[in-house]
């Protein structure tokens, strides 16, 4: 019950159907100037920061991509994969290359500049983040400290900095994935403005928080 695609705001643009792309995007989506990234803000679209690699766990939303495509054709939101490919992906490049239903909806960047990155990422619907591992949570950070929402997997890195804030979903259930993207990619979605209202609240963590975090887990483990 937390927002559904088309459940926008009156005067968002939705028309109710349950069509991601009725309407125009709202301000968020369209306010930031993203020719530097020579990306079109003409349609909502979302953020995945990072190598492609394993432990990233690209190929989920890219398998989402396709379903969504099935299901909305050209109104389906976009999807920038920012960052160099890194190894073993053979499988994540193989379907970015030969699924034809991704073309013109999933792109990659590789060249991206700080601040072309904080461009993209202060005009995304949320950043995307379905890790199986991460070391420290940078990439939620970088988005939350530009204002954008954040969806990715409870790992303690990512709760660590994120806090309350992010939504948490397993990196494997697909489509909880899925409804969350069209939740988020919705005309005034209260979904996303939901968090927008939780990360007003937000801070960066410290080093010291930092270090209180890891004192606690090695206390836990000696425990």
């Amino acid at each position: 019950g937390s927002g559904s695609p088309g459940s926008g705001s009156p005067g968002s643009g939705s028309n109710g159907s349950g069509s991601i792309g009725a309407g125009a995007p709202d301000a968020s989506a369209t306010g930031t100037d993203l020719s530097n990234t020579g990306h079109p803000a003409a349609h909502p679209y979302f953020v995945f920061l990072g190598t492609i690699e394993p432990r990233k766990n690209h190929l989920l939303p890219l398998h989402v991509w396709r379903r969504l495509v099935e299901r909305h054709g050209p109104a389906a939101p976009r999807l920038v994969l920012a960052g160099r490919r890194g190894w073993e992906n053979e499988q994540v490049v193989d379907m970015i290359e030969r699924c034809a239903a991704l073309h013109g909806v999933v792109e990659e960047r590789t060249d991206l500049s700080d601040a072309q990155t904080g461009a993209l990422l202060r005009g995304a619907r949320a950043l995307l983040l379905p890790s199986f591992a991460e070391g420290y949570g940078l990439p939620v950070a970088e988005a939350l400290a530009a204002g954008t929402p954040v969806l990715c997997s409870p790992l303690p890195a990512m709760r660590e900095v994120g806090g309350g804030v992010p939504e948490y979903l397993d990196p494997l259930d697909g489509p909880a994935w899925m409804k969350a993207i069209e939740d988020y990619a919705a005309p005034g979605s209260p979904r996303r403005a939901a968090q927008l209202e939780r990360l007003a609240g937000w801070r960066a963590p410290g080093w010291d928080d930092h270090l209180k975090s890891a004192m606690a887990f090695l206390d836990k483990l000696e425990g």
